[in-house]
């Protein structure tokens, strides 16, 4: 493959870092991003079928053949049923269950674990909520290298499975998300595995952004209304912003294209964003005791507050929560209507859509695009 032209830089302070074993600023501790040189619209993309299709925009030396089980090109899929039950004009399911791992996360670990071979790490370690530790699992194995994951004992027992019959090293913690983060960037320093935290690295969500591309390409390359998207640790938003500014740059979008309303659906037992948001806070205090079923917005200290509350702002952003009884019922819902064997997740961005449009914040003539993050099998034991 032709490598892209693209730097590291500090997404808050724009100090530059190597390439090489980055992690986070070193000056102000906030993640890193890739940055490229613009992609001049008609560059061809790939000719392959998977989220490397977006290569000209990814992070890969020439000649490098990137770690991949197929990620990406999930379907959207017209919802009709649902922009009613919601309240929309129309509404389209993203539907991430569809990737390799049966989550959004294959595409993360794809770039990640690209990067971590590329560089010669002796292992990768991660902690998880769940779908990031089973794909990272997957991808290491891909790539024939030792991973190491920390997982609350409270994680869906189908998804420990999924690591364990990956040959990952699993190790069951006492405590959240945030506790397994811990031990997972000691295990690091102390092995030299790369830690593939959410932000703690600046390639996943590289992977992550390629979601945003295929909704635009999808969309015959212009932008819906508003998107939603369940956010715990926040790299999926968080990459999709970024896809989507590298396209406006690049040209790829019509004139006078901006970015849709980002709508970021937490769990009422775990919203540290949404509390943040509606404050009017810069960044979000740690969640204390998270309790969510959907295991993958249990995540009370985001690394990436700062960024998701930025996108909040400039996209005149929606940031809300929904409860655990009404997250059963839309992901009930979700599934009944379309047949997508969808995530609590995916019926939590669907609860927060209807509250926005009920309580006026979105507009009833909106088109909306929702993103189903997994499949409802990883949290039934």
């Amino acid at each position: 493959m032709t490598a892209a032209s693209w730097t590291l830089r500090c997404s808050a302070c724009d100090m530059a870092a190597a390439r090489d074993r980055a992690s986070v600023c070193a000056s102000c501790g906030q993640p890193l991003f890739a940055y490229y040189a613009p992609v001049p619209k008609g560059t061809p993309l790939l000719d392959r079928w998977d989220a490397w299709r977006y290569a000209p925009f990814m992070p890969l030396e020439t000649g490098e053949v990137p770690v991949s089980l197929g990620e990406g090109l999930t379907p959207m899929i017209d919802a009709p049923a649902l922009a009613a039950a919601t309240g929309v004009r129309r509404l389209w399911i993203k539907d991430e269950s569809q990737n390799p791992t049966v989550s959004f996360k294959a595409r993360g670990m794809s770039a990640a674990v690209t990067r971590a071979k590329a560089q010669g790490y002796p292992g990768l370690v991660v902690p998880t909520a769940g779908n990031a530790g089973a794909a990272l699992a997957a991808y290491g194995a891909a790539a024939g290298m030792p991973v190491r994951v920390f997982a609350p004992r409270t994680t869906p027992r189908p998804i420990l499975d999924t690591i364990e019959a990956m040959g990952a090293t699993l190790v069951r913690i006492d405590g959240h998300i945030g506790d397994a983060g811990k031990l997972a960037i000691a295990y690091a320093a102390e092995s030299g595995y790369f830690n593939v935290s959410t932000l703690r690295e600046p390639y996943r969500v590289e992977g992550m952004k390629t979601m945003g591309f295929e909704m635009a390409e999808q969309l015959g390359w212009r932008l819906p209304d508003a998107l939603v998207y369940p956010t715990g640790g926040g790299e999926g938003t968080i990459g999709i912003w970024k896809a989507i500014n590298e396209l406006m740059a690049s040209g790829w979008l019509p004139d006078g294209a901006k970015q849709p309303r980002y709508v970021v659906a937490q769990a009422a037992g775990c919203a540290p964003i949404a509390r943040a948001f509606a404050a009017n806070e810069d960044r979000a205090t740690p969640w204390v005791d998270p309790v969510t079923y959907a295991s993958g917005l249990r995540v009370p200290s985001p690394l990436g507050d700062r960024l998701l509350l930025r996108v909040l702002r400039e996209t005149d952003g929606i940031a809300d929560t929904a409860t655990e009884e009404a997250i059963r019922e839309w992901t009930l819902r979700l599934a009944m209507a379309t047949g997508i064997d969808a995530a609590p997740e995916g019926g939590c961005a669907l609860s927060v859509l209807r509250d926005a449009v009920t309580a006026g914040t979105l507009s009833a003539d909106a088109e909306v695009v929702v993103f189903n993050t997994g499949s409802g099998a990883s949290y039934r034991a």
